[in-house]
């Protein structure tokens, strides 16, 4: 009944996701009363025999060990299939003794049986084990024992090696195929293998080849012209034009006059023709960056062009075809832009063909070791600098920092920090002082929480204080607080309000 419940846990233990071998190996020790056991496994790949599981050892011995096929005792069960008993290591020449056992416990000999560990047809492992040589009476029994768990752990095994190389094989056609798009889609100028990014580069890769309107949507600095550059020159039309308007930078009375041209006399100083930025795209493509700044009386003509494809010079009368594809960028929330009547609803419906998000770099933290190689090679190319690496600590703080700025700002503060190092390599204290923490800085508060809390809630009453004169009921207004709660903390922190009112 006894070896029946301990088969039983083992059917459970090896029945895991997780597979815990040693405390397997544990259990079966205690069973048999053994004063060490030893599970090796023989890898497919490298064809070593490695010790994947151990008992009766001490926590601080190492047991890392590899055997080659036929060498010593383990080595020669698993290459012959045949199952070996040592009754005395100390007397045999074969035992190798790698992990340094005992050959005596009080006096008595210590014996060794390995037995090999079978998967259907297959050796994939042996199961050893080191035991007083006077507890040997029971030899057959323990073999029996040994070969059973083997069996088990065998299959266990077996089902964890299959798992883990389709798991490696699924990966690294994974990493193939990313490759394969990145490649397809990538410029030299934008840096990425996030998972977030490499989802952007897939939509990229399937819009580039249309002439569908894209809409690229993110916060300001993470590279939206970057991802137009990489649709125009993933495109049919990337051998033509491809036009940038920044529409922010346009003044509203001049706008319709870049977008569209203008004829001779149109307005005072149009003193020649001349031809719009659409034109200037003909057959290319046209980015227009800033989108949400138009102002409303030039979102109707742009409505008219996206669907048309035909444009009016400013004093024109007649419509001119454009061949042109039209890519937008916008950091503004069109959708809020629409509820306020700031932006046409039609019109943002007509460039909404293909919307493509470029997430914000703090969504994408993985990214900045990468970032940060390929803008330190930049700024030693630019400033005449050598420098060779980033120190750990200076990665950290780029990991730790919530990026407002997004890359723009990751660009800045790694050039500044290029400039500021006179060793070749970028420390923490180069960094600008907003990324600093408190251990870079060496500014960590002392105390505990409440002390700490305390010092920071007394700063921010003197503060209120400071700010309504002395005034408590403004300043109990302006941090939130009741009156009696404000009177309360005066109290505790012994502020007198009637110095601040002589300020």
């Amino acid at each position: 009944m006894r070896e029946l419940n301990l088969l039983l846990d083992f059917s459970e233990l090896l029945s895991n996701k997780e597979i815990d071998l040693n405390l397997v190996i544990a259990r079966l020790g205690e069973h048999l009363l053994a004063e060490r056991i030893i599970l090796a496994i023989l890898n497919r790949e490298s064809g070593q025999i490695f010790v994947e599981g151990a008992f009766g050892f001490e926590q601080e011995e190492n047991v890392v060990l590899s055997y080659r096929p036929g060498e010593g005792v383990i080595g020669s069960v698993i290459k012959s299939g045949k199952q070996i008993l040592v009754p005395k290591i100390g007397d045999a020449p074969d035992f190798l003794n790698r992990t340094k056992s005992p050959v005596t416990v009080n006096g008595e000999d210590i014996s060794f049986i390995c037995v090999p560990i079978r998967y259907k047809d297959e050796i994939i492992g042996s199961l050893s084990f080191h035991k007083v040589y006077g507890r040997m009476r029971l030899f057959d029994e323990d073999v029996r024992l040994l070969k059973i768990v083997g069996t088990m752990i065998g299959r266990a095994v077996r089902r964890r090696q299959e798992y883990a190389e389709e798991l490696e094989q699924l990966r690294c056609e994974n990493q193939k195929l990313r490759g394969v798009l990145n490649q397809q889609i990538k410029t030299d100028f934008i840096i990425g293998n996030s998972g977030k990014m490499n989802d952007v580069f897939a939509l990229l890769q399937s819009v580039a080849g249309t002439d569908a309107t894209v809409l690229i949507r993110g916060e300001s600095g993470v590279g939206k012209e970057l991802i137009a550059d990489a649709i125009h020159q993933n495109s049919l039309r990337k051998n033509n034009a491809f036009i940038k308007v920044n529409c922010a930078a346009l003044p509203e009375n001049l706008i319709e006059s870049e977008l569209f041209g203008h004829e001779k006399g149109a307005f005072t100083g149009a003193i020649n023709q001349r031809v719009g930025r659409f034109e200037a795209a003909h057959g290319g493509t046209i980015f227009l960056d800033e989108f949400g700044e138009i102002p409303l009386s030039t979102q109707v003509k742009l409505l008219r062009v996206i669907q048309q494809r035909e444009i009016e010079r400013v004093g024109g009368t007649k419509p001119v075809k454009v061949d042109v594809r039209i890519i937008c960028a916008t950091n503004r929330n069109l959708e809020e832009l629409i509820a306020n009547g700031e932006f046409r609803e039609d019109l943002y419906y007509r460039i909404n063909v293909f919307p493509v998000y470029v997430p914000p770099l703090r969504e994408r933290i993985n990214d900045i070791p990468v970032l940060a190689n390929y803008f330190i090679e930049k700024f030693n190319k630019r400033h005449n600098k050598n420098i060779k690496r980033i120190t750990s600590m200076a990665i950290d703080m780029l990991m730790v920092y919530h990026w407002p700025g997004n890359i723009r700002e990751l660009e800045n503060c790694l050039e500044r920090a290029c400039i500021l190092s006179t060793d070749g390599v970028i420390r923490a204290h180069n960094l600008p002082p907003t990324l600093q923490t408190a251990v870079s800085s060496k500014t960590t508060e002392s105390g505990t929480l409440e002390m700490i809390l305390e010092k920071h809630e007394k700063q921010l009453i003197i503060d209120s204080m400071v700010a309504s004169k002395g005034n408590m009921v403004k300043a109990a207004k302006v941090l939130g607080i009741t009156e009696r709660m404000m009177g309360i903390r005066i109290k505790k922190y012994d502020i007198d309000p009637r110095r601040f009112k002589l300020r």
